[in-house]
């Protein structure tokens, strides 16, 4: 009998060591740095790839109260047999949306996402006030620390690229484009290096979370094939492969620009390809009413044409006009009337805009001789630097 009893007193003394040592799979320390903010941390599943880092969209899977200390646990997960994406918000008072999501300014976004897999354990800290920006895991597993680099990625390009003050000048509007540009680009670098699927996809995501690649497309092609070879299988992967999908992209670079027969200002319509010049062209998409479009004009095509023309370099402008007049004004008050212009005064509804799968200008792209597409949307300093080496090759 005391051997039983001894044996029983044993067995409690060691469940109850264990029930000492239970962590709950997902927990952690808020920082309540600000009482506009509910006490509350919701884990929010996105339904598909590209409602990941989507306001309004994710379903919210569970919640878990943060107490006056700020601790808060998840003692129980949502079963994931395979890694998968989830995301921890916290809200302010009286948002009535638990699944908003903040992205205009990465500092203040009030969510982060996670990868999630049973038998996963995961202890995180934030401040409530600024969440992604001070989330942390303590001792994260690889691809959650992947996160956290890649968090830090978004706030550091956010800020290099994107955190000056808004000016609405020509010049400024388009160094606008080419920040954002910029920042895009580095999340999409992460991507390319991203040894893991989710991360990288969120890394795709965060580059744009309107779904708008236009400026990038090589870039979100790329992605696409790699991972349809790493891991064909991945809803996720079968999205992305549709999203970026070459016939739905902008023409590529390498691609053949399409022969399209261009409506000139002297009323003959003519194939592009006829028009090109004999070792590099400009095709210039503006409108009269873009200021940026206009100073690239006045600033850098002007001399440009002035300095190459006779080195085998044309330039073709193509207007997204509705009006004539407005077009031909424009042309003379730009000095820009020594190259060939066309437009076929349809304004947004442009059928050579359709060919081209684009919808936004300034763009351009540089063509051989051939017309294959050699780069696309420089402007300024970057399109001469461009050019000038192209042409002393």
């Amino acid at each position: 009998m005391k051997a039983i009893a001894n044996f029983v007193l044993f067995g409690f003394l060691l469940l109850k060591l264990s029930a000492c040592s239970w962590q709950p799979p997902l927990s952690g320390t808020i920082q309540l740095d600000d009482s506009d903010w509910n006490q509350v941390v919701y884990l929010v599943a996105p339904a598909n790839w590209k409602a990941a880092a989507s306001s309004y969209v994710g379903t919210v899977l569970d919640s878990a109260q943060i107490d006056e200390n700020g601790q808060f646990a998840f003692e129980q997960m949502p079963a994931a047999q395979e890694p998968v994406l989830w995301q921890l918000a916290v809200q302010r008072q009286g948002e009535r949306f638990l699944n908003r999501l903040d992205n205009e300014v990465p500092a203040l976004s009030n969510y982060m996402p996670l990868v999630w897999q049973d038998g996963y354990q995961e202890a995180i800290t934030a401040s409530i006030s600024r969440f992604q920006e001070s989330f942390q895991f303590i001792d994260p597993n690889p691809q959650n620390a992947l996160l956290v680099e890649l968090r830090d990625l978004r706030l550091a390009a956010h800020t290099l690229h994107l955190g000056a003050e808004e000016d609405q000048s020509e010049h400024a509007l388009l160094e606008e484009e080419e920040a954002m540009l910029a920042y895009q680009k580095s999340l999409m670098q992460f991507a390319a290096t991203s040894e893991h699927l989710l991360p990288s996809l969120v890394a795709v995501r965060w580059a744009s979370i309107e779904g708008y690649y236009e400026r990038f497309p090589e870039l979100i092609v790329r992605q696409a094939e790699r991972w349809q070879v790493e891991v064909p299988d991945h809803p996720w992967v079968q999205q992305l492969a549709n999203a970026a999908d070459r016939k739905k992209m902008p023409v590529l670079l390498g691609d053949q620009i399409p022969d399209y027969p261009m409506p000139l200002l002297g009323g003959d319509t003519v194939r592009l390809n006829t028009l090109l010049g004999e070792r590099l062209t400009l095709l210039d998409l503006w409108a009269s009413w873009c200021g940026p479009c206009r100073v690239q004009n006045k600033e850098y095509l002007v001399p440009l044409w002035e300095e190459y023309a006779e080195a085998g370099f044309q330039i073709l402008g193509y207007g997204l006009e509705a009006s004539e007049r407005a077009w031909l004004r424009a042309i003379e008050a730009d000095g820009v009337q020594k190259w060939p212009h066309a437009s076929d005064l349809m304004g947004d509804d442009s059928p050579l805009f359709d060919q081209l799968r684009i919808s936004t200008i300034p763009a351009n792209f540089l063509l051989d001789a051939e017309g294959k597409v050699v780069a696309k949307n420089l402007h300024g300093e970057a399109l001469v630097d461009f050019i000038r080496d192209y042409l002393r090759e």
